[in-house]
């Protein structure tokens, strides 16, 4: 069975969770969770639907972190809803991998020449475009037939491997900040 973060927490599969949602979910089953609070000092469960991974520390910490991150959260959405994972579809939106190359030469020589200026007007572009991805996603993941076809969670899966792209670039910049 595949992890389910939603499940754990005790929130609905969604993609546009409040953060503050899922932080009082895994406070309620942090505190459900604590062996004091349980009969018997452990091995209860926390609820309906909880399974006992819920009760696991280390799950309840691994469900929030994923929920947390809205780029995790999608994945694992499409996941859980039997979209395609990243390892079996790598398709990109027309055109993405050349602009891409194209940002990426300019980030490795504004790096190479610690030029900030210019790393910082692509961690800015890079930014935005994430913004970007999260809205796109929000809107695919909202406009789901019941049940999901297979085309629309192709679509899903080609943007979060776009946005997986962005998010890396964005890394790259923050590392070269710190050299």
């Amino acid at each position: 069975m595949a992890f389910d973060p939603f499940a754990i927490l005790g929130l609905p599969r969604r993609f546009d969770l409040d953060p503050m949602q899922v932080q009082r979910a895994y406070l309620a089953r942090a505190a459900m969770a604590h062996p004091d609070l349980l009969p018997g000092g452990g091995g209860g469960d926390v609820g309906p639907g909880s399974g006992s991974s819920a009760m696991d520390p280390s799950a309840l910490n691994r469900a929030k972190s994923v929920l947390d991150d809205p780029e995790q959260r999608a994945d694992a959405l499409l996941l859980l809803l039997g979209g395609p994972p990243r390892e079996a579809d790598r398709s990109l939106p027309d055109g993405f991998l050349v602009e891409i190359m194209d940002i990426r030469e300019r980030l490795d020589a504004a790096v190479a020449s610690r030029d900030t200026a210019v790393a910082a007007e692509l961690e800015a572009w890079a930014a935005q475009r994430r913004a970007g991805h999260i809205r796109a996603a929000a809107e695919l993941f909202g406009a789901l037939p019941r049940p999901p076809s297979a085309d629309a969670l192709r679509a899903i899966r080609r943007e979060l491997n776009a946005w997986r792209y962005i998010e890396r670039m964005l890394e790259q910049v923050r590392d070269a900040d710190r050299m």
